[in-house]
């Protein structure tokens, strides 16, 4: 995603490894140590700071290898310092959402990540910085049901799967079949969950493109050593939402 490939890591705070010692913490932390070993990271979501075609930018990311990239007490931590992240540099702060949802093995500390999240993402709103999701292939549970559907804009990769419940939960819950397609990415961009479906190969331009319309920097400062990138002309609808960026505009 970064111009360049150059990828700034941005440190995470050091949580509790276990902090509800279950009767399965051993096998809890096994898992912990195996998912460590295997991707090289200490929790489910990474942390990284760059420029996206000239346009600084902040970048939070799920590793769906790590426990299902479950969302517990590190990466609560992770994301809320990539928020802090954005709030001091004055950047934007874009998603990548993978995951099955909380992290069970963390009982209630994993729940309470959803309304931390949630503060994390008001705050980038009271800043009138931009925050964007970019929902990918699956994206359920407590991650949905908080800060994955709190964006300013989502976009999704196509065929992701979407949803707080499994299409199988919820055919047993209501007794009844669902519609083809339903929690995919097109069917909830057709229903307006969700604002729009972007290749991986697109992704790049789209993000740069929609965080410089967002930030209203269509142009970026002449710094030394960076180049200064060509601007698109922006079209008529473009220009009327900045003159007038109100919510009610559709």
């Amino acid at each position: 995603m970064f111009d360049g490939a150059t990828w700034i890591d941005v440190p995470v705070p050091v949580v509790a490894t276990d902090p509800l010692r279950f009767r399965d913490s051993k096998r809890y932390l096994d898992r912990l140590k195996e998912a460590r070993a295997r991707t090289g990271l200490q929790d489910a979501i990474k942390i990284g700071f760059g420029r996206v075609d000239g346009l600084s930018m902040t970048l939070a990311v799920h590793e769906p290898e790590f426990l299902l990239g479950s969302l517990g007490t590190a990466a609560g931590e992770a994301f809320i310092r990539g928020a802090d992240t954005a709030l001091e540099k004055r950047t934007p702060y874009v998603v990548f959402t993978a995951s099955r949802g909380a992290r069970m093995q963390e009982g209630i500390l994993s729940l309470m990540q959803m309304p931390r999240t949630t503060i994390a993402v008001r705050r980038l709103r009271e800043a009138k910085l931009p925050y964007v999701v970019v929902l990918t292939n699956p994206t359920t549970g407590g991650v949905t049901a908080s800060y994955a559907m709190l964006g300013d804009v989502h976009m999704a990769e196509p065929g992701a799967l979407i949803g707080f419940a499994g299409p199988r939960v919820i055919e047993q819950t209501i007794r009844e079949q669902l519609p083809d397609g339903f929690q995919r990415a097109e069917y909830l961009r057709d229903h307006g969950m969700i604002d729009m479906v972007v290749h991986r190969h697109d992704l790049r331009a789209t993000l740069a493109r929609l965080c410089g319309l967002l930030m209203r920097s269509p142009a970026l400062e002449n710094e030394p050593g960076v180049a200064v990138r060509e601007i698109p002309t922006r079209t008529e609808a473009e220009l009327q939402l900045i003159e007038d960026p109100s919510p009610n505009r559709t």
